[in-house]
């Protein structure tokens, strides 16, 4: 099993923050907090630069499972890493509970094996452009959403020049750190694409409107199944992400 796959409940968090500090938590959380919380078990895949909210900070961690969770953000929370650098960090933010609670959507559908991440001090911006797609479904469709994205969804986007790298569900078990909060009471699903770059993603785009099975068919049958349009987030990588490329 690829390292990665080994992590199969996974949080999408968003942060708000203060105008001009997204740089600031940066490079603190990439020289502070990305090899001290996966010493306690976790797994940061990786993090980003909002491209259309300048004042939006993206990230993605995973677990083995829900215990596993708690152990591991207790520890990491509780320790002296986070004691000493939290008011800084805090400190850039206007709000963190922007917190999606998810699952891969089937057992090959996390996150396989991530690149290497940069060493320490690392400042190049990866190559990469990841779309994130925020899918509000319909309770009625939450059954079978998994395999109507696998079977018509997945087909067309890729032919469009997208590399699909991750699908998640929402995962419903009880927070079992609600130091952290979690949006509840909602059924999402959240695919995760890479491009090379904002113009490979403008032209799947273009080609994916123009493809006539997928707006005569898939489109249509893929809005009934929704109670919200789908929330995009085009995502560049920062330099220590491990998803990037």
């Amino acid at each position: 099993m690829p390292a990665d796959a080994a992590f199969p409940i996974v949080e999408l968090r968003q942060y708000t923050l203060h105008p001009g500090q997204r740089e600031v938590l940066i490079e603190l959380f990439e020289r502070e907090f990305l090899e001290t919380q996966e010493a306690t078990g976790m797994r940061v895949f990786g993090q980003f630069r909002d491209l259309d909210r300048p004042d939006r900070f993206v990230w993605f961690r995973g677990f083995p499972d829900m215990a596993a969770r708690a152990a591991a953000l207790e520890a990491f929370y509780t320790g002296p890493v986070w004691q000493a650098h939290r008011a800084a960090a805090n400190a850039t933010m206007i709000d963190s509970s922007n917190v999606l609670l998810l699952h891969r959507a089937s057992p090959t559908s996390g996150f396989a094996e991530t690149a290497p991440r940069a060493q320490p001090g690392a400042s190049a911006t990866p190559a990469g452009l990841f779309v994130a797609t925020i899918y509000a479904i319909a309770p009625a469709t939450r059954a079978g959403f998994a395999g109507f994205f696998t079977e018509r969804v997945v087909p067309e986007i890729t032919a469009a020049g997208a590399s699909l790298v991750g699908a998640f569900a929402t995962e419903h078990s009880p927070n079992t750190f609600p130091r952290l909060p979690v949006r509840e009471g909602e059924d999402v699903f959240v695919s995760l694409v890479r491009f090379a770059g904002p113009a490979a993603h403008e032209r799947s785009v273009a080609t994916l409107a123009a493809a006539g099975r997928w707006r005569d068919h898939v489109a249509p049958a893929l809005a009934e199944q929704l109670v919200a349009p789908p929330e995009v987030l085009r995502l560049t990588p920062t330099p220590r992400s491990r998803l990037h490329g």
